[in-house]
């Protein structure tokens, strides 16, 4: 009986340590399961004792320390002795992505559309800017609507200095009248109103020929003579009509003549 009793103590020893190993490891691993609860191994103390994490609550975290008030001087060298605060440096401002823009809907009415101008097709019958021309060109003469200018009198004296009278093929009446075919109408009273002179080109023999009107009594000279009849007139011979003196000067003569490109 002695024998059973010790093994039975034995026994009941070694449950009773079990039982308080495996209740120390219970705790460890509930407590490693909480954040704020530190791990402790107690393995002498005993299992009922030990209370389940899940009944203990989280204890709060403690309140931060209230800022003591500061006095007008502490807080003045403060100000003074604390850095200064560096500026921040400008960041470029990023352009909007696409995808953030929202997509907008635009709306084109036909009278905002732009109408394409095209070029209007050019005539048929234009005649082109440039036209390349080789060798001599072929002139187109038709004939004449009215006789021909085949010479000059130029006033060198007298009143109409510098002026002009053009010479026709043909027979030419010489006068004051703007009725002559040649009029001297300057102003010289002394020249007779009509014919006081008649001045003819002959284009077969190419000549001219000045022939005074002998009934005038107006004083008509050529060169400082008083012509009695017909005078053949050369280049820059000088006749005189009252006050007025004009020079002669032919465009026609042996050297060309306006038959010439008639005939061609």
């Amino acid at each position: 009986m002695a024998i059973e009793g010790e093994t039975t103590a034995g026994h009941e020893a070694k449950a009773a340590k079990a039982h308080k190993f495996l209740g120390s490891l219970r705790d460890a691993l509930m407590a490693a399961g909480r954040d704020d609860a530190p791990i402790e191994m107690t393995p002498n103390a005993p299992a009922a004792a030990a209370k389940p994490a899940s009944d203990e609550k989280a204890a709060p975290p403690p309140l931060p320390p209230k800022p003591q008030s500061l006095s007008a001087e502490e807080a003045a060298r403060l100000a003074r002795t604390a850095p200064e605060p560096k500026p921040e440096a400008a960041q470029p401002v990023e352009a909007a992505k696409e995808s953030d823009v929202p997509p907008t809907t635009r709306v084109v009415r036909p009278e905002n559309r732009v109408k394409k101008v095209e070029p209007e097709p050019e005539a048929e019958d234009a005649p082109a800017r440039t036209v390349l021309v080789r060798g001599r060109r072929h002139i187109e003469r038709g004939d004449f609507e009215r006789d021909p200018v085949v010479g000059f009198l130029i006033v060198v004296g007298g009143p109409g200095l510098g002026s002009y009278r053009p010479i026709f093929e043909g027979n030419n009446t010489v006068g004051r009248s703007k009725d002559n075919r040649i009029p001297l109408d300057f102003g010289d009273d002394a020249i007779s109103n009509e014919a006081q002179a008649y001045l003819r080109y002959d284009s077969s023999d190419r000549s001219f020929l000045f022939v005074p009107n002998l009934a005038k009594t107006n004083v008509v000279s050529v060169n400082d003579k008083r012509p009695a009849g017909p005078v053949p007139l050369q280049p820059m011979d000088v006749i005189t009509f009252g006050r007025t003196q004009v020079a002669f000067l032919p465009f026609c003569g042996s050297e060309f003549d306006w038959s010439e490109i008639s005939e061609a």
